[in-house]
């Protein structure tokens, strides 16, 4: 165990420092009083014995996990729109504080389960009492409906062991699609919803405003 203590350390490290980095973007987005792109923002480091899984069906050998297990350390970055997702993809690549290795578009190329997701692979560096530890993290970026079902999908996933019942497969793929239609009409109302949210927002502000001055 101090052996995995001690390897999985520097990606904890990553992930906390990436959630308060990413969280910082929206805060800044709260700060310019627009529409933040970005929802909330969640990490965790992978468990041991889901990398050993992992390790075990991708065929890694484990003093190679650094170089070939790219998402040891994984970073949840939520959207409310399809739209929201591209822009953040766009604020990510123009970041300096890590190098982006590999984009993967699971949104306009889903997987043949249903799966959307945006994911990118960075290459982040740990400051450590050794020096500079750089390892590979990564980050997905999805919307809550998209979310939602990759949630389920993961929890029969585990139960299943990756091979469902051809009804529960046909049902997970009709899901999918069900969860896509909703981002969609959401876009297409999207104009409307941000404006509500913003009056919304607004006036929570003015009664919290005028509680103080009573």
């Amino acid at each position: 165990m101090n052996h995995w203590d001690q390897f999985l350390t520097p990606y904890k490290q990553a992930v906390d420092e990436l959630k308060i980095k990413l969280k910082g973007m929206r805060s800044q987005f709260e700060f310019e009083d627009t529409h933040s792109p970005i929802e909330f923002v969640t990490g965790r480091v992978k468990p041991i014995a889901s990398i050993l899984d992992k390790a075990n069906q991708k065929n890694i050998a484990l003093e190679n996990l650094e170089t070939e297990m790219q998402d040891i350390a994984g970073v949840r970055m939520m959207c409310q729109f399809v739209e929201d997702i591209h822009a953040v993809v766009s604020l990510l690549r123009i970041r300096n504080d890590f190098k982006i290795i590999e984009e993967r578009d699971y949104i306009s190329h889903k997987k043949p389960s249903g799966y959307r997701s945006y994911h990118v692979v960075i290459e982040y560096p740990v400051q450590t009492i050794y020096g500079e530890k750089r390892i590979l993290a990564e980050i997905q970026i999805r919307t809550l409906s998209m979310n939602f079902w990759a949630t389920i999908e993961h929890s029969l996933n585990y139960k299943y062991k990756g091979r469902f019942p051809k009804e529960i497969e046909l049902r997970l793929q009709r899901a999918a699609e069900a969860a896509f239609r909703l981002d969609e009409e959401m876009s297409l109302i999207r104009e409307e919803i941000q404006e509500a949210q913003a009056f919304f927002s607004k006036k929570k502000e003015h009664s919290s405003e005028k509680r103080k001055k009573e």
